[in-house]
């Protein structure tokens, strides 16, 4: 999603609010309580999960390693709700070619630094540059360089873009910026 007139140009930036973040948590969540029911009823010797037909699991080793599973799986579904819920990653980009200003701003984890602003001057930025690497996993990156600074993403490391959809949004952002575009 983006916004532009002929001076600003503002993208906003999905952060982990995604349906399939959402799903992931979701059957994490329900996977490891499965495990953490069997565990617990191999324990107790009675069965908790009344939908499914009880069988003898012997509590040491298979009950433990059940038990340790589901809390294990429960940690990691309680981290990708919190992440969920503090929409980590979301933000936006700005490039005001008014005041001569490119703003990256990016919602962190809680905390004092929790709000990531990134400020440069336009004079600064040397140019676009695309990053392709087309093994297994097709990868295709947009990067803003910045003199002094180094090289700033510009898209989300699981954003899959075709060449020509990078290409696009490359060439239209060089030409906005006034920069030369280049290919890694």
């Amino acid at each position: 999603m983006s916004w532009r007139s002929e001076c600003i140009w503002i993208e906003l930036i999905a952060g982990s609010r995604k349906l399939s973040n959402f799903c992931w948590a979701f059957i994490l969540f329900l996977g490891s309580l499965g495990f953490l029911l069997v565990g617990i009823s191999s324990y107790l010797g009675r069965n908790l999960i009344f939908l499914f037909p009880s069988q003898q699991i012997i509590f040491f080793p298979q009950g433990i390693v059940m038990f340790f599973y589901g809390v294990a799986g429960l940690f990691i579904s309680f981290y990708l709700w919190c992440t969920i819920s503090w929409n980590v990653g979301s933000g936006y980009d700005r490039f005001d070619r008014k005041e001569r200003i490119v703003c990256i701003f990016r919602w962190g984890f809680p905390g004092k630094k929790r709000r990531i602003l990134l400020q440069f001057f336009m004079k600064d930025i040397q140019s676009i540059r695309i990053e392709v690497k087309e093994d297994i996993y097709a990868r295709r990156a947009l990067y803003m360089e910045i003199r002094g600074q180094g090289a700033i993403p510009l898209t989300r490391t699981d954003e899959n873009l075709t060449p020509r959809e990078i290409e696009q949004k490359a060439a239209e952002l060089a030409y906005f910026l006034r920069v030369p575009i280049e290919v890694f």
